[in-house]
């Protein structure tokens, strides 16, 4: 027997790609959909969420749904609570994206800070091409002592956590897409 994350599903995207089911995901794309909808503040995205958690936990029998099974069972819930308008536009994103720096960091090798810049820089274009909405970007810290070869945090390693904050800011904004991602740096 197979025990899935949360008792959760596995999502299956229309490539065969697969992810585990996250909250946030689904929360993030009926937002986007609650605001071309025209609700700027749309306060029930959390709780339609829950609503389909709950039923893929306790009534979704397969380890596997795929993203038209979400999608039905998300414009379904929106049409009982009477908001048809934003079930019309509700359309999931393709998975988040998530790049570790320290694998960046190891990659470069310690101390090859203008090595890790170019590695960085070469991940971002990549998600800058791709369809991707939403990128996770995680372990600046670190990261940082990494490639500072420090075991305890020092001035210069502030320096170098606001150049790589910097750099993935520069990155994106040079990009025709900057609005359309949704980027957390942690």
């Amino acid at each position: 027997m197979i025990a899935l994350r949360d008792s959760l599903p596995l999502v299956r995207f229309h490539d065969g790609s697969v992810m585990n089911f996250e909250r946030s995901w689904l929360s993030t794309a009926l937002v986007r959909a609650a605001e071309t909808a025209g609700y700027k503040k749309w306060w029930l995205a959390d709780h339609v969420t829950e609503s389909v958690t709950t039923y893929l936990e306790q009534d979704f029998n397969d380890n596997v749904v795929t993203i038209c099974r979400i999608e039905r069972a998300v414009q379904s819930v929106l049409q009982v609570i009477g908001y048809s308008d934003v079930a019309r536009h509700f359309r999931t994103m393709p998975p988040p994206v998530r790049i570790s720096l320290v694998e960046i960091a190891r990659d470069a090798g310690e101390g090859y800070e203008l090595l890790f810049f170019e590695l960085l820089r070469a991940r971002l274009r990549g998600i800058i091409f791709s369809e991707a909405q939403q990128v996770e970007i995680c372990d600046l810290h670190r990261c940082v002592k990494l490639l500072r070869s420090a075991k305890n945090w020092r001035r210069d390693c502030s320096g170098l956590r606001g150049e790589i904050v910097s750099f993935v800011r520069g990155e994106l904004d040079l990009s025709h897409r900057a609005q359309d991602i949704n980027l957390q740096l942690s």
